[in-house]
């Protein structure tokens, strides 16, 4: 049984690559201070770079951090902001568990990875797994991917609609919800 505090989880997907003398890793810290003192928990894969930065920032305001990580990645440990460690068996667990445990999701640049949460978690919001959650994007690098998918993928304008943009981390806390007003 989970000592976790009862408010809703904002899950938060971006690159473990951005070191933290980055503008982006401070970024993503602040992005965690002001998710955290809106009243919601954070979760992120747990590792470093900008999955560190939030939980960081988190902690910092007094929030909650979860850290789902994996048991086959052999590269390092949660980093020591996280205060619930998950270990997912595999990668698709992982997933699986970060968008379940999200009642709204920010995603912050990042790699193929970054690539693959964004992937599933718009998916389970257009085919109505995920119901009615936030999903936003943050930055320059999903504007051009987005402008990209939209000239040349087969996306309805409908699934467009399902994904925010904001340019900057901080402009994404905006778009959430008051967590009184979250089913948790």
């Amino acid at each position: 049984m989970s000592n976790r505090p009862k408010r809703p989880i904002v899950t938060v997907f971006g690159s473990s690559q951005i070191p933290d003398e980055a503008n982006l890793y401070e970024e993503a810290r602040t992005l965690g201070q002001a998710v955290a003192q809106r009243g919601y928990a954070v979760c992120s894969g747990g590792y470093g770079g900008l999955m560190e930065a939030v939980s960081r920032g988190a902690k910092e305001a007094g929030g909650h951090t979860i850290g789902v990580t994996v048991k086959t990645f052999v590269w390092g440990r949660a980093n020591p902001w996280i205060d619930e460690v998950i270990e997912a068996p595999d990668f698709i667990t992982r997933l699986r568990t970060m968008t379940e445990m999200g009642r709204a999701y920010i995603i912050l640049p990042g790699g193929i990875g970054t690539l693959a949460e964004l992937g599933l978690t718009w998916s389970l919001l257009q085919i109505g797994e995920v119901h009615g959650r936030p999903c936003i994007v943050v930055g320059e690098v999903w504007a051009e991917a987005l402008a990209f998918f939209r000239r040349r993928l087969i996306i309805r304008e409908q699934d467009f609609a399902l994904l925010r943009w904001v340019a900057s981390a901080p402009e994404a806390v905006s778009l959430l919800p008051p967590p009184n007003e979250v089913r948790l």
